[in-house]
């Protein structure tokens, strides 16, 4: 494996990511969401190092406790969640939704979402107050769109969101 360089500047920039105000958003009255939602380890950089994807997944729990708090204020429903999969660092985000004008889809709602029975894996139960997220277990069945012949991928992606949302998945 190659070694990692620049930490201390990757940590210091995950950082910056995980404040609102390094995302600009736009909370007027008549803004919307259409499943916005942001990757902080766009690069996948928690696949292979523990440490990694627990920084990573604090700071996408962090950024979504700042988003909560201004989606609060702007005073529009809204759905605010996290996703975060077992087989790609990369594809863990924070997404929201909310009423828009491209689709009829809110609220959404998601009929596959299970309670997970295997136990959470070790970067999630580091999380402080976990107790108050619901968390849910989605399966996604995909295809490598390079592979010469399509091979069937299924991921078991994680879905958290806040206990008592107005809208939940």
């Amino acid at each position: 494996m190659k070694k990692f360089r620049g930490k201390r500047r990757y940590f210091r920039n995950l950082q910056k990511e995980q404040q609102l105000s390094d995302h600009p958003l736009d909370f007027s009255p008549d803004s919307w969401f259409d499943f916005w939602h942001v990757h902080l380890d766009f690069d996948g950089r928690g696949n292979g190092h523990l440490k990694m994807r627990k920084a990573h997944v604090q700071a996408l729990f962090h950024l979504m406790d700042e988003l909560n708090t201004a989606l609060q204020t702007w005073g529009q429903p809204y759905q605010l969640w996290i996703e975060l999969s077992r087989l790609d660092a990369g594809l863990d985000a924070v997404f929201i939704h909310t009423n828009n004008p491209n689709d009829d889809n809110f609220p959404f709602t998601d009929s596959t979402l299970t309670e997970p029975t295997e136990r959470l894996p070790n970067y999630l139960q580091t999380i402080e107050g976990l107790e108050q997220y619901q968390i849910w277990l989605s399966e996604r069945i995909t295809y490598d769109p390079f592979d010469d012949e399509p091979e069937e991928i299924t991921d078991h992606i994680l879905v958290i969101e806040r206990r008592g949302n107005r809208y939940p998945l």
